[in-house]
């Protein structure tokens, strides 16, 4: 089998990858996971490279907060929860369900309008209730059900079609592909399907990192409404992280512990934007994501963005520990050098 991946015209190469994290095992490495970064600093220069951010890659979920500044865009007014949602891999609980329902309602639309797949909530607890109850898999359980139904008001506001809202060419997903070029500053090299059945648009890591900074360190003061907009998202998901992950989940402990905005995605990618502007992209290209938190962070603090000691007080939120009968015998831990 060839070491290379086709995308588009384009190729990600194992050759390029370099070690970002390890995981050890009583004192053995058991695994290494190798991939690709960038770090942007907080005037947008690139300060470090780890293997080839300049190759293209599906961001997965770490694309939401472009999806939801395009919705934003189409004219409707999210805030708070709301937002956060629309830009959310969420757990699935309660909670999160209460605000996806809500955007439906908004919409005039029943849970029936949500073309990602049926699923079960990522939370434990909220999955195990549901199935006492009786409760079958269903796309509103689906965690990405909050952009869905953010994308389906957005065509409800437009008079635009909902039946076909997550065909390339729809409007909806017209206005999202042109916001991320805008963001991004480059034109999408390919689309896919993502696993939730939405468009997902391939860029380079650094074009990533470029459109998550604007993001993070936009102005609600801004003469423009796209940063307007993201101004408004990136202080929602600072304000409420619970909605964007859940409960004692990487993404939800990083915003609420650090005030980092975060945003991982399928596959091993996350993105990290620090609050002094300075932004990390990164590609596990073994698609794993249990590393993925701590090398970001660890990157972070590297480039004086956080300090060492704040990441070492929340990394054991981040479940890295290594067991062995139920006891730590190892952790997971960033290895780049």
């Amino acid at each position: 089998m060839s070491p290379e991946v086709s995308v588009g015209a384009e190729v990600f190469s194992v050759d390029e990858s370099v070690e970002l994290a390890v995981v050890e095992r009583s004192g053995f490495v058991e695994s290494r996971h190798a991939g690709s970064a960038v770090v942007l600093g907080p005037d947008g220069t690139i300060v470090r490279t780890l293997g080839a951010p300049d190759r293209p890659v599906f961001p997965r979920s770490s694309m939401k907060p472009f999806q939801a500044v395009a919705v934003m865009g189409a004219g409707v007014p999210l805030e708070g929860a709301n937002a956060v949602l629309a830009t959310a891999s969420h757990a699935g609980t309660p909670a999160h369900l209460s605000v996806v329902r809500s955007l439906l309602a908004q919409a005039q639309l029943t849970e029936d309008a949500l073309h990602c797949p049926a699923d079960w909530p990522l939370d434990t607890a909220a999955r195990d209730e549901l199935v006492r109850a009786g409760e079958h898999k269903h796309p509103v359980f689906m965690n990405c059900s909050g952009k869905h139904a953010a994308m389906l008001l957005a065509c409800r506001v437009n008079g635009w079609p909902t039946e076909s809202y997550l065909d390339p060419q729809h409007p909806v997903q017209q206005h999202i592909r042109d916001t991320i070029e805008r963001l991004t500053g480059e034109k999408v090299v390919a689309t896919g399907v993502d696993g939730c059945g939405a468009p997902v648009h391939a860029m380079s890591l650094i074009a990533l990192a470029r459109g998550i900074q604007r993001i993070a360190t936009a102005s609600d003061g801004s003469p423009f409404a796209l940063f307007r907009n993201a101004a408004l998202l990136k202080n929602a998901v600072l304000a409420d992280g619970w909605a964007i992950d859940g409960p004692g989940r990487a993404n939800t402990v990083v915003i609420d512990e650090l005030g980092v905005f975060a945003k991982g995605g399928a596959e091993g990618v996350m993105v990290m934007a620090a609050p002094d502007g300075t932004t990390v992209t990164l590609k596990v290209l073994d698609g794993s994501l249990r590393a993925a938190s701590i090398v970001a962070l660890r990157l972070l603090a590297d480039a004086g963005a956080l300090s060492h000691e704040d990441v070492d007080r929340v990394a054991p939120k981040l479940d890295l520990a290594v067991l062995g009968r139920g006891e730590p015998v190892g952790a997971i831990r960033a290895s780049y050098a």
